[in-house]
């Protein structure tokens, strides 16, 4: 029995072929009905998505590794802690960190005050939970000057390179063989206060170089690279290729450093409260502590080991913080 075939047009085309060619409105040639096959192949897209996965962006990649990096999420929960009780220090301590009793002095641990008292009878547990507010207020402020004046400077002078350049890499020489806490010392007896703004000022001042240099080199990287050379040969101006190509390319080692240094920022605001150059009382501050404790620590050890502890789980969060966030945007640990 002969097999069925399809029957044909008096010109050997297949019908089927001619009514897709005429729903395009072609001409009934060989390319159109090729386009014709393949709008009959092609699949519509699924709901919900616009035709396939779209490339992630660095940012959006760095954010996936974070999120799934043990390290970023606990020393994120201890930050994010560390904020609260800055913010609202009297929702966990309700009594007040001035409050002292003579009677109590060096006293240990009691009911209602677990951590004890202190040598002046101050409750060294509502100390310790206020004290997170200047030390934090020091190292976030702190790091948002030094990133924004080191960003720009170091960033203008990678991209326009010539005098300024020179300039500004002598000016950092001259600040990175200044002694950080030696010059803490001499700027903050000059400069004295009992407010945090004193000791802001003087870490942006000496701490600006560090993100300076570093803003510099990646952006001397980011303006060789094709994009940036094919934005100039399009026309592009000098504030767009710096706004809108080379700082979203090149910021990504700023925010790794001044992570980092936020911690050491902290460590710094302690250490000169410690050596009584920094936050002066009646400020609440870990340093001022650790510095009135410091001739007690055989007799009354809780006095120290408090505001010490403090200070250092709060230095680790940062650098722990800022490690996570350099593995997350470093193409090169990938």
């Amino acid at each position: 029995m002969p097999e069925p075939t399809t029957p044909q047009n008096p010109q050997g085309r297949n019908p089927h072929d001619e009514g897709a060619i005429s729903a395009l409105g072609g001409s009934g040639g060989a390319m159109d009905l090729a386009v014709a096959e393949g709008a009959s192949l092609e699949k519509p897209p699924k709901p919900g998505r616009s035709g396939g996965d779209r490339a992630r962006s660095l940012w959006s990649d760095a954010w996936h590794d974070l999120r799934r990096n043990p390290v970023f999420l606990v020393s994120g929960l201890i930050i994010a802690f560390l904020v609260f009780i800055s913010l609202w220090p009297s929702a966990i301590a309700s009594g007040d960190p001035l409050a002292c009793d003579l009677a109590k002095a060096q006293q240990g641990s009691q009911p209602g005050h677990p951590f004890g008292f202190n040598g002046q009878g101050c409750d060294v547990y509502t100390r310790t939970v206020y004290g997170a507010r200047a030390s934090v207020t020091v190292g976030v402020c702190a790091t948002l000057g030094v990133a924004l004046l080191g960003s720009l400077l170091g960033g203008l002078a990678g991209f326009f390179g010539g005098w300024f350049d020179s300039l500004l890499s002598r000016i950092t020489d001259v600040f990175f063989a200044i002694p950080v806490v030696l010059g803490g010392l001499v700027f903050l007896s000059v400069v004295p206060g009992t407010t945090v703004w004193p000791v802001i000022t003087f870490i942006v001042l000496l701490g600006w170089p560090q993100i300076a240099r570093i803003a510099r080199g990646s952006v001397i990287t980011a303006k060789q690279n094709d994009y940036v050379q094919a934005a100039r040969a399009l026309g592009a101006g000098n504030s767009r290729m710096l706004l809108r190509h080379i700082t979203p390319n090149a910021i990504a080692p700023v925010i790794v450093v001044a992570t980092i240094a936020l911690g050491t920022y902290i460590a710094l605001e302690a250490t000169l409260s410690y050596l009584g150059v920094g936050l002066k009382a009646p400020t609440v501050s870990w340093g001022i502590d650790i510095s009135s404790a410091s001739g007690y620590v055989r007799n009354a050890p809780h006095m120290l080991l408090w505001p010490a502890g403090a200070l250092a789980l709060t230095v680790l969060a940062f650098i722990m913080l800022g490690d996570a966030v350099r593995d997350a945007l470093d193409p090169k640990l990938r």
